[in-house]
């Protein structure tokens, strides 16, 4: 085996992996950017050089062979190592320049963080940022993204950072339906319209908050985004929990109730061990810890 797969070049390695993980030819094609044919003929020459079957073809798709699988373990070693390798190379840039991948979530982004960025841009535009939104998790160790701007209490122990601030919640009203300068005591909560955050964010705090201190049937209306939920207190559909960097910048909202501590969770900028010394990851870190710190009290309701 070893002296078949020295014959083998890291296209080969690529290809099989390809095939092994999409479990289908027309699958690896897609992974790889070449056309379906290309990847039968080049598996079979694979094959003939290490005389060798690496896949069997079943009703559920491509299956490793026992042999496959050794191939297919030694193609992700392989992969692994290159990555680890660009990754320190990005570690050892002279000056801040190239694309930085920045994962973050659209309330962060449209309510706090496109000004900031805007004016990280102003001072490194040798720096291309990519913007990358969701919630769901990302492999820094693989480049999925460089930067992570997550708010959470529990921060990967894989990845490095800072605690930038503490993002707080409190109770808010459509401006119109609750003047200002009247708080929640000069009103009936109870018979209110509620607006939440869904199951599917059962992850957030305030959500187990609700379901077991306010009646189902006040609850009118749930969503799956911290930025719909602005939206439809502002458009009167019910009072709901807001991060205050949303709720005070929002003319239209009333804030009903003096900050929860027990909703808050922190905001972290994360990055992988060895992108931490990256001039660009290091610029941007730095750069937006130093403009966050400026809006912190704002952010943790201390200054409307």
């Amino acid at each position: 085996m070893p002296d078949h797969a020295a014959k083998l070049a890291w296209d080969d390695f690529r290809l099989i992996k390809a095939i092994a993980e999409a479990r289908s030819l027309p699958g690896a094609a897609d992974r790889l950017g070449i056309n379906h044919s290309t990847v039968f003929r080049r598996l079979k020459q694979v094959e003939e050089t290490l005389g060798l079957e690496l896949f069997e073809k079943s009703r559920g798709g491509y299956v490793v062979t026992a042999c496959g699988e050794d191939i297919v373990a030694l193609a992700e070693r392989v992969d692994d190592d290159i990555t680890g390798v660009m990754r320190k190379l990005a570690g050892r840039e002279i000056s801040p320049s190239g694309e930085l991948r920045v994962a973050t979530n659209d309330s962060l982004l449209v309510n706090l963080l496109t000004p900031l960025f805007g004016r990280f841009r102003d001072k490194f535009p040798e720096v291309r940022l990519d913007i990358l939104i969701g919630n769901q998790p990302l492999n820094l160790a693989r480049r999925d993204a460089d930067v992570a701007i997550r708010a959470t209490d529990n921060p990967p122990e894989t990845l490095v950072g800072r605690r930038a601030a503490r993002i707080v919640w409190a109770l808010y009203g459509a401006a119109r339906q609750f003047p200002e300068g009247q708080g929640a005591e000069a009103f009936d909560l109870a018979a209110c319209n509620w607006v939440s955050l869904g199951e599917q964010m059962g992850g957030f705090k305030l959500v187990k908050w609700v379901s077991a201190h306010i009646p189902a049937e006040r609850v009118v209306y749930r969503l799956n985004t911290v930025l719909g939920l602005a939206e439809a207190v502002e458009a009167g559909i019910g009072i709901g929990y807001l991060p205050c960097f949303i709720g005070d910048a929002q003319p239209s909202l009333t804030r009903l109730a003096a900050p929860e501590p027990e909703f808050g969770t922190d905001l972290w900028l994360l990055t992988h061990p060895d992108l931490r010394h990256s001039p660009r990851v290091r610029a941007f870190l730095d750069f937006l810890a130093a403009e966050i710190a400026q809006h912190r009290t704002f952010i943790e309701g201390e200054r409307r």
